[in-house]
């Protein structure tokens, strides 16, 4: 009868790993850094003897990898973040 109630005990006692505002915090990372992968894309061409000057655009060679970059700053910041 015993072993019951401690076993009941410890089951009751569940406690996530993060507080909420760290799970939001990495989900705004999360999204981030998606937002950076479609910005990434695009650029290609049709026809593969044609060569497109997209590919080499200010919005994928330097936003796009800044943005990738901020979003994994945030997640990592979301998950050193402490609990009060």
């Amino acid at each position: 009868m015993k072993n019951n109630n401690i076993k009941e005990e410890k089951q009751d006692n569940h406690e996530f790993l993060f507080d909420s505002i760290n799970y939001k915090i990495l989900l705004i990372g999360i999204v981030v850094i998606a937002l950076g992968f479609v910005l990434m894309s695009g650029g290609g061409s049709q026809d593969p003897n044609v060569f497109n000057e997209d590919i080499f655009s200010f919005r994928r060679i330097r936003l796009a990898p800044t943005t990738v970059l901020i979003g994994f700053g945030i997640t990592i910041y979301s998950i050193f973040k402490k609990s009060k």
